[in-house]
């Protein structure tokens, strides 16, 4: 926990920087392909997911640490060669769960966040899930725990095949030549983004992508048919809390709606999109039918409703920032209620981006709690003590967001007539 949270001081920075950089790169070049709003929800989504990994929320059903004490049959050295194995073993996994969450509905769950941009770019890679909460990606790596690889190197291994991940989420690079048949480029990884018939449920590789070839799922990008993003029930909202369950949440409705009880078992393991006959008839689904025509989810913001929302997210890193370098300081059950008011935020401020009526409350909501634990505790989990006066700073900041959530709140139909 302390230790990821020590890696995420790093690797945070490093990528908001990154995805700034794609955006700057697009303007120079007339390319733009990151919408300010499309990226604040992609940011706030990796925001939940860090901090969701950080705190542990999740259960292991079976760890790799278990495996390996009941598996291995060697023990070896944790030498260099032993790293690329590992490497190897997880791309093997990584190729399979992915698959999986593609091609049966209730694992679809975990995955939708990531799919639900309808822009392909660096900060959509940060979309990542917060609602897998049982893992079984350890059941993949019985044949590195069979073959004795130490969990030590699966745990440096690990993180440094994730974020090798982030790169290749870019319209910015074209094909790369004989890269094309040994590595996952930004060319696959569109086709896998890509909803066009031609390109659905292809290139599920994370790192190599000769899985796909030698298991029947490559698709190679065609010049003449452009990728198109997003998924084909579209999310339409930039609340990525939402995202994470809206799929989960009709599963439920579906397997309660329907009269047949055989299928309201059916549903959670049949292939993605599958719904009961009487339910898809009684309670139909948006679904794209037509690629090249349907409307983009773009609820007019002002500029000034643009500039508070990246605020919030900048001052959201901050606070990100200071829980994951005195996660031991501050210690338990006081950093799960602080992972409590990071999830309020995210919240709060993507719900006024959608511009919900209701969003003020959820503003107000947040503020509360957190003069709740101010009041209690004279701090806000030892800020103060790390940084004298920043306590009166953060309450203030608590004060001005939610006059100004109000403000826009209430300004709804004055910004929707001026569009």
């Amino acid at each position: 926990m302390e230790s990821y949270g020590k890696i995420l001081l790093i690797a945070m920075p490093a990528f908001f920087v990154l995805v700034l950089f794609e955006k700057f790169w697009g303007v120079w070049k007339g390319n733009d392909t990151v919408p300010v709003n499309d990226m604040i929800s992609s940011l706030s989504s990796g925001i939940t997911n860090v901090t969701k990994d950080v705190l542990g929320l999740s259960i292991v059903i079976i760890s790799y640490d278990w495996l390996f004490s009941k598996f291995a049959i060697f023990q070896i050295e944790a030498t260099w060669l032993v790293y690329v194995i590992a490497f190897f073993a997880l791309d093997f996994a990584g190729y399979w769960t992915h698959r999986i969450a593609h091609e049966y509905n209730l694992f679809w769950n975990n995955h939708i966040i990531h799919h639900s941009s309808e822009e392909f770019n660096l900060a959509c890679a940060l979309r990542q899930s917060i609602s897998s909460i049982v893992k079984i990606f350890a059941v993949f790596l019985i044949p590195a725990a069979f073959f004795g690889v130490p969990p030590q190197v699966i745990a440096i291994v690990a993180p440094l095949h994730l974020f090798a991940q982030f790169w290749y989420h870019t319209r910015h690079i074209g094909k790369m030549g004989f890269l094309e048949k040994i590595i996952v480029t930004p060319s696959h990884h569109r086709v896998h983004h890509a909803i066009n018939p031609e390109y659905l449920d292809k290139n599920y590789g994370q790192i190599f992508i000769f899985w796909d070839r030698w298991f029947g799922t490559y698709q190679e990008e065609q010049d003449d048919i452009p990728a198109v993003y997003g998924v084909t029930r579209p999310v339409r909202t930039w609340n990525p809390i939402k995202i994470n369950f809206m799929h989960l949440w009709l599963l439920i409705k579906d397997a309660w709606r329907t009269k047949n009880w055989a299928d309201k078992f059916k549903i959670w393991f049949m292939p993605l999109g599958w719904r009961p006959e009487d339910v898809a008839e009684k309670y139909p689904v948006n679904k794209i039918s037509d690629v090249y025509n349907f409307e983009k989810y773009n609820p007019f913001l002002s500029k000034g409703m643009l500039v508070w929302s990246f605020a919030q997210l900048i001052v959201l890193l901050l606070l990100l920032s200071y829980l994951f370098g005195n996660i031991s300081t501050i210690g338990a059950p006081d950093i799960f209620y602080y992972g409590g008011f990071v999830f309020l935020t995210v919240f709060a401020y993507t719900e006024l981006m959608d511009r919900n009526p209701n969003a003020w409350a959820w503003e107000l909501l947040k503020s509360a709690y957190a003069f709740y634990f101010i009041f209690t505790n004279g701090d806000w989990f030892g800020l103060n003590q790390f940084l004298p006066g920043s306590l009166y700073v953060f309450a203030a900041y608590l004060v001005v967001s939610s006059l100004f959530s109000i403000w826009f709140s209430f300004k709804k139909e004055s910004l929707q007539l001026a569009n």
